[in-house]
């Protein structure tokens, strides 16, 4: 299930690739609506991120999507109350690690982007809010009902960042939540983190393989 979630989620993370100082000044929505259409062009023309290739999809992950996800807020909700039981160090190792996996995750859903295209719905938030929902659904051209999606971001000092996704009606940050608590209480704060490295291992030999 969460791996499903992630592949139809990174079809509108990528939508939060901006930069510049326009960025700051845009409301979120218009921000996304503006940028999504450029990185699915991208991900839907280009014949090496079509064909698998991972030296070019991880690319167009560390480019269009890293600097605008704030992998520290969904780490520490993820872990939720253990994360102040982690010291600072455990703590660097579990944001390095989570971001690795949904990187990891990120890139393999763009070499399935085909015809998806996303319609966002108005904002509802005020001027000076510093948190915002932007909701929007996934359409196909084949057909089929459209995919609810829902993003969270706050602003920062340099911009809008996302922190969590929903999709179908499930938050990514509180599905993995669930993962995180078992984890820790099999093999406390280091036994997460090495379950999140191991996990990430098999993917970087998967990812190597497919090159």
């Amino acid at each position: 299930m969460l791996a499903k979630l992630f592949a139809i989620a990174a079809i509108a993370v990528p939508a939060l690739s901006f930069s510049g100082a326009a960025s700051a000044q845009e409301a979120p929505d218009a921000l996304v609506k503006r940028i999504s259409s450029e990185v699915l062009d991208t991900a839907k023309n280009d014949k090496d991120i079509q064909a698998g290739n991972n030296g070019r999809i991880m690319q167009l992950v560390e480019q269009k999507i890293l600097p605008y996800v704030d992998f520290e807020r969904m780490t520490q909700l993820a872990a939720g109350r253990y994360w102040r039981q982690a010291t600072p160090e455990q703590q660097k190792q579990l944001i390095t690690q989570f971001r690795s996996l949904l990187v990891f995750t990120y890139s393999g859903a763009l070499s399935q982007v085909r015809d998806q295209k996303i319609e966002f719905k108005p904002l509802r938030a005020a001027p000076g809010d510093t948190e915002v929902e932007v909701n929007s659904q996934v359409i196909s051209s084949r057909g089929g009902e459209p995919i609810q999606m829902s993003y969270r971001l706050e602003k920062k000092a340099d911009g809008w960042k996302l922190y969590d996704v929903n999709v179908l009606g499930a938050w990514l940050v509180e599905a993995y939540r669930g993962t995180f608590s078992s984890e820790i209480s099999k093999g406390g704060i280091d036994g997460l983190i090495k379950a999140l490295s191991d996990k990430n291992q098999q993917l970087a030999a998967r990812s190597n393989g497919k090159k």
